[in-house]
């Protein structure tokens, strides 16, 4: 589905399913939210924890491949290997960030590269803790290990005006589980969260708020975007994390004959 197709989601939850442990919800809906305990607890970490990944937001260099033009984005990228049976970050693997235009009209078909997430950033247990435990969430609810994650730090600023988090529109990423954990959010209007079925018309609308809100999503199930974001009185910026598993190996361009 491209962006000018985007159906307007209610702003009533369409599914709910109280009680139900995440996994059961993410296989039951083709997503769930978590509220920044649920989290933390899904990865095994403490507030504080977060708190010190959150830290390394501060110095996030330009994207440098937006095709609208814009200057309001700011993100690191890693590609990680989990081990088989999804319990350990087994290494790093150097390579761009790729989409195709099916899943990315904008900004697919193109090998991007982005500044890698630094060192100290991959040894915070947070880190490590999100990876494994989201993962194991994604993982039980899609009934296979996932050991193939990208890793993407995001700073959406509006130092000069609108900050688009989404600037491709309403989209999968072409892998198989997504998670988007809200970092901070600091003097900003809009944002908000809209995620509905790909083959139906039941979708949510909503705005995360709470460091440590996250929503977890079955890629195959679930089209998602985040609305423009405004300066709320001056300028402010909202940060995320973005994980995306796979399978079947990273998202790579198709071999060239």
């Amino acid at each position: 589905m491209t962006a000018n197709a985007t159906p307007l989601p209610p702003r009533t939850p369409a599914w709910r399913l109280d009680g139900a442990a995440p996994a059961e919800t993410l296989s039951a809906q083709g997503f769930v939210r978590l509220a920044p305990t649920e989290t933390f607890l899904a990865a095994g970490i403490e507030s504080t924890d977060f708190a010190a990944l959150a830290r390394h937001w501060s110095d996030l260099p330009p994207d440098e491949h937006l095709r609208d033009g814009g200057r309001y984005r700011f993100r690191r990228h890693a590609s990680l290997v989990l081990s088989a049976d999804g319990t350990r970050i087994e290494r790093t693997v150097d390579r761009p960030h790729w989409q195709p235009t099916d899943y990315n009209a904008l900004h697919g078909g193109v090998e991007r590269r982005f500044a890698p997430v630094t060192g100290a950033t991959l040894a915070e247990p947070a880190l490590r803790g999100l990876v494994l435990g989201l993962g194991r969430v994604a993982s039980a609810a899609l009934g296979h290990v996932l050991p193939f994650v990208e890793f993407h730090q995001f700073r959406i600023d509006t130092t000069e005006g609108i900050g688009r988090p989404t600037p491709e529109g309403a989209h999968r990423d072409g892998v198989d589980a997504v998670a988007v954990v809200l970092v901070d959010r600091v003097d900003v209007r809009g944002g908000e969260t809209r995620v509905f079925e790909a083959e139906g018309p039941a979708g949510l609308r909503f705005t995360m708020a709470t460091p440590g809100t996250a929503l977890l999503l079955d890629d195959a199930r679930m089209i998602h975007e985040t609305t423009p974001l405004q300066p709320d009185g001056r300028p402010g910026h909202r940060d995320t994390v973005v994980l995306t598993w796979r399978r079947e190996g990273f998202l790579d361009p198709p071999p060239t004959s």
